[in-house]
């Protein structure tokens, strides 16, 4: 029995289509997984710069300004990030931690400052006796 001709020209097109299917989900898998790499990374700049700032503001209490950069780097690097800057403005740590993210070219990049909360200190009287 003999085939309509319109038939045998649609022969393997479902192969055709499928195999774009697959590439197209293929795809917008790798591009949801770069996004979701960035996002976490970016996440883990902002966590190990807190902490970092957190810990250079602590082991700034009663020493210099390079120990509490100093501990805010290991902060850091324990914290998966690179210490990419550090500054001691009186009692305040300012830090800035690079991230580099698993599937993209750029780190990720954050900056925290811990210090004293001066807004809530009570003032200092000047009574005279």
């Amino acid at each position: 029995m003999m085939r309509p001709r319109a038939v045998q020209r649609d022969r393997g097109a479902a192969s055709v289509l499928v195999i774009g299917v697959v590439a197209a989900l293929l795809l917008l898998t790798a591009g949801a997984m770069t996004v979701i790499a960035v996002v976490a990374a970016s996440h883990r700049a902002r966590l190990a710069a807190d902490l970092a700032a957190i810990g250079g503001a602590l082991q700034l209490q009663g020493v210099d300004g390079a120990d509490a950069c100093a501990a805010a780097a290991v902060v850091a690097m324990r914290n998966g990030a690179q210490l990419a800057g550090c500054v001691v403005d009186g009692q305040d740590v300012s830090v800035t931690v690079h991230v580099a993210p698993t599937r993209w070219p750029a780190p990720a990049v954050a900056r925290a400052r811990a210090g004293p909360d001066l807004s809530t200190a009570l003032p200092i009287s000047s009574t005279h006796e």
